[in-house]
């Protein structure tokens, strides 16, 4: 295949989709990863796509993401502080959605992010059994009624006020789960990833505890990976996102589980 038919394939799969990855380009180019990587780079150069880790994403999705990411491509964590200016609206909306998942009589647990914590806004009041790591969610559920609440212990990172390490780990396996609701850092094809080794090994541990299990996250979060990959969509029940979600980027994940939006 000559040159400039494989770019004009790979500009085409980028207007189609959005967002592309290494991965998919393969699928449709028999060529190798290598070769696929070095017309990324240059498509890039040419100002035609944006150059993202692993893949590529058109201009158009480029221009209308927010400019401001949950940091996978940098390799630097964002603070709390910062992660709860991002996305405010889309994450309100994911919140109140995710939270209609959840009954009376429910055991939950809910983990750190601040999609979660807005997610405390919405739980009608009890009965109710709530676990959480996250430090900020206690904080912001000890004062409502008929909820019996848990907090779990171990080391503390106060990048996201979640405990993590042996001691949660060794706790979290000894508790029955009915939902868990987990936030992500990225998503790439069926592999789920966070920032901390630690945080996504504790993450492991609930959603294969839990009976059901969801993912949360904004739509950014589709088509980048971090440092971590924890988990595969094809074992989640549901991941709850924005309503900024293009048709295309939910056809595209919903063949690995169900997409709320």
């Amino acid at each position: 295949m000559l040159k400039s038919e494989r770019q004009r394939s790979i500009l085409e799969l980028c207007e189609q989709f959005g967002v592309i990855t290494v991965k998919m380009i393969q699928k449709n180019l028999p060529v190798s990863d290598m070769t696929i990587r070095r017309d990324l780079d240059e498509l890039a150069q040419q100002g035609k796509i944006e150059r993202v880790h692993g893949g590529a994403q058109s201009k158009g999705y480029a221009e209308s993401a927010i400019t401001i990411r949950e940091q996978p491509l940098t390799g630097v964590e964002l603070s709390h502080t910062e992660k709860k200016a991002i996305s405010i609206e889309e994450k309100k909306y994911i919140a109140k959605n995710a939270a209609k998942k959840i009954s009376a009589g429910d055991t939950i647990f809910l983990g750190s992010g601040t999609t979660i914590e807005l997610m405390t806004q919405f739980i009608q009041e009890g009965p109710l059994r709530i676990v959480t790591n996250s430090l900020p969610v206690f904080n912001l559920l000890e004062k409502k009624e008929d909820l019996e609440l848990y907090l779990v212990g171990g080391s503390f990172r106060k990048k996201t006020g979640a405990f993590v390490g042996s001691m949660a780990n060794e706790t979290i396996q000894k508790l029955s789960i009915e939902k868990a609701f987990v936030g992500v850092n990225g998503i790439l094809d069926e592999h789920v990833f966070t920032f901390s080794i630690e945080e996504g090994k504790f993450q492991q541990l609930v959603l294969e505890k839990a009976h059901k299990k969801y993912l949360v996250g904004d739509a950014h979060k589709f088509g980048h990976s971090d440092f971590y990959n924890f988990y595969s969509l094809t074992e989640i029940n549901g991941f709850f996102t924005d309503y900024t979600i293009s048709e295309e980027m939910k056809t595209q994940y919903e063949q690995y589980t169900q997409i709320f939006n």
